[in-house]
């Protein structure tokens, strides 16, 4: 759930990380500053702090990107955004779809030198689903899992293992679902099924908070974490695949954009994101456009509106009112600087069964602003005055989350408060289920759509934040979910989204489409969809 996914621990658990130290502002940066860097160091910012080291609790994508530099899973992205084998060198899948046997490599180590067992992966993905542990991930990817429901709702301490877990052997673990899932794979390589060394944590149902508690396979090993300073990863030299090109990462978190843009242009870093209002002022520059790289995510920018926590958006019609008086081509092309598509679906174009023409609503202010007094409430009087929630540090949200205000309030006289929130308190509150309405990133961990319309929207997703249920819509959803034959489920999810759509509590506005200076230094960088893969053969010159 690159929100994602989406996350959060919360940033007072941070206070307790074992850190090195650390400089206040642009300090912390390894050898010379200079328009050429330093050889074998790859430095690109954090813009917002990381919400957590443990795999078993992250959610989101920006501390996604640091996680799997260091640790692993059974399975992994490749460059072709399909499944690969990781740890596990292959694996064989019953008759019947629900019986998967995985043949680890062996001589795997963990960067503390001891081999990875069967029994690890057993250990990590029981703790993950320990309730008395609360991963917020769990229960997304590991459910189909026998026995991971169970085990997550054990309140009286007598389910001591998740039976569909099964150690064969030192080197084979056998995973049993409940039914068979086209997309169970995909899951596998989401962080809470990643594998660490259990005798480094001195307390299972405790974060990692630690340093010398993040022992993983992964290509590099975190040698300094100061939360509001800098991310330092350096090489995993024994790594199994191969030493990394690069001799050390480094992540400064520096959070406004403007900043993050000199930083780059002085050399002191070799790759952002941009903020979509530089671009014009990038492509204006002969030396920075030749930098300039895009990227299309399988992710989308929406507004969502709880079903549940204010009376007035329960109803149908206002939803559809609010929906309708957001002009979206506006907020793309004079906002955001048009390079980002309109989002007339819930499924990105490269998730499996995007539709070009589905049954989103259209731009119409007459029309809302007569659903809206069939609702009770003409010209917006007597609408009560929401909390409007968005993440802090990323100037195209918040531009974007100004823009819907202003449109509510001029279109239909609807009065949002705003409300920018540091990103893991944000999350926070979005783990609550308590916001009223928000402007959020759903991008997607797999491409199978039922990451977004049963993950998110349907009433048993465990992403489903607004509390939206539809009985009908959880029919279809969950009958695609489990059927393998492709045009029965193609068919099905179309009518579910179709449906959401009409109902209204989620309005797609525009889907990711990334900008990236990306410095001529730097080379073998791997893609995927879902972003930059690992950096196993990135190298800097």
């Amino acid at each position: 759930m690159r929100t994602g996914s989406y996350i959060v621990i919360g940033v007072v658990g941070l206070s307790l990380f074992g850190c090195s130290g650390g400089n206040k502002g642009g300090e912390g940066f390894s050898g010379r500053q200079s328009a050429t860097g330093t050889v074998g160091v790859f430095r690109y910012a954090l813009p917002t702090i990381p919400t957590t080291l443990d795999p078993a609790k992250v959610q989101d994508g920006d501390t996604i990107d640091i996680i799997q530099q260091e640790f692993e899973g059974l399975v992994k992205w490749g460059e072709d955004n399909r499944v690969q084998p990781n740890l596990a060198e292959k694996w064989d899948i019953s008759p019947d779809g629900t019986k998967y046997t995985f043949h680890l490599k062996k001589g795997i180590k963990f960067t503390n030198g001891r081999e990875v067992t069967a029994d690890d992966f057993k250990w990590c993905m029981e703790r993950s689903c320990d309730p008395n542990y609360s991963s917020p991930t769990a229960k997304t990817y590991m459910a189909d899992i026998v026995g991971v429901s169970e085990r997550l709702n054990d309140k009286t301490g007598a389910v001591k293992e998740v039976k569909g877990i099964k150690v064969v052997d030192p080197s084979t673990l056998e995973i049993t679902i409940d039914k068979a899932r086209p997309y169970f794979l995909d899951k596998l390589t989401y962080a809470c099924s990643y594998v660490y060394a259990k005798e480094a944590l001195p307390d299972r149902l405790k974060d990692m908070a630690k340093i010398e508690e993040m022992v993983g396979t992964g290509p590099f090993k975190m040698e300094k974490f100061a939360p509001d300073t800098i991310v330092v990863l350096v090489a995993n030299k024994d790594y199994h695949d191969g030493a990394p090109k690069l001799d050390r990462i480094e992540r400064p978190f520096i959070k406004d954009a403007q900043s993050r843009l000199n930083k780059y242009k002085t050399g002191d870093l070799d790759l952002i994101t941009l903020e979509l209002q530089d671009l014009k002022a990038i492509k204006e520059d002969a030396k920075l456009v030749q930098d300039l790289q895009y990227f299309d995510r399988p992710s989308m920018y929406y507004l969502g509106m709880n079903c549940d926590v204010v009376p007035a958006l329960k109803d149908r019609r206002v939803r559809q009112a609010i929906g309708m008086a957001l002009d979206r081509d506006y907020i793309i092309k004079e906002v955001l600087g048009g390079i980002n598509r309109r989002a007339d679906a819930i499924l990105p174009p490269s998730v499996k069964y995007f539709r070009e023409k589905t049954n989103m609503l259209p731009f119409d202010v007459a029309k809302a602003k007569a659903l809206l007094a069939e609702a009770g409430f003409p010209d917006g009087k007597g609408f009560p005055e929401l909390e409007f929630n968005y993440r802090d540090g990323r100037p195209d949200v918040e531009n974007a989350a100004q823009a819907i205000q202003q449109q509510l309030k001029q279109n239909l006289g609807i009065t949002l408060k705003s409300q920018k929130m540091e990103w893991a308190s944000y999350l926070a509150k979005h783990n609550s289920h308590k916001m009223e309405i928000f402007h959020m990133r759903w991008a997607a961990d797999y491409l199978d759509p039922e990451n977004f319309l049963s993950t998110l929207l349907a009433s048993y997703g465990n992403e489903n934040k607004i509390n939206y249920k539809n009985d009908q819509y959880d029919a279809l959803c969950r009958e695609g979910d489990m059927t393998m034959d492709e045009n029965k489920r193609k068919e099905l999810y179309a009518k579910a989204e179709d449906i959401v759509l009409q109902d209204a509590p989620f309005i797609p506005i525009y889907y990711q489409k990334d900008a990236e200076l990306i410095s001529k230094r730097v080379s073998g960088i791997r893609n995927s969809a879902f972003g930059h893969l690992p950096h196993t053969t990135t190298a800097v010159k």
